[in-house]
């Protein structure tokens, strides 16, 4: 069994950098932040320690890795 592995916004965006995704701090910031009502666009929660926002390390990849199959998906006829 892995244990989940949480990292910051600052680690995401490094993780993101490895797998070719350029982001600057604010684009991910902006996807951590909670929209009008109250939904991200990336699963980030607030550490109830620290109170800093994190997210899980394989939930993050795994959704770069979803919408590139959905893409793939949708170019094969």
């Amino acid at each position: 069994m892995n244990l989940p592995c949480y990292i910051t916004i600052t680690q995401a965006r490094s993780l993101l950098a490895d797998m070719g995704v350029e982001l600057s701090e604010r684009q991910l910031k902006r996807a951590a932040e909670p929209d009008h009502n109250g939904h991200r666009r990336l699963p980030f929660f607030r550490d109830p320690i620290d109170g800093r926002l994190k997210i899980e390390k394989g939930t993050l990849v795994r959704l770069y890795r979803q919408l590139q199959i959905e893409a793939e998906r949708n170019t094969q006829n």
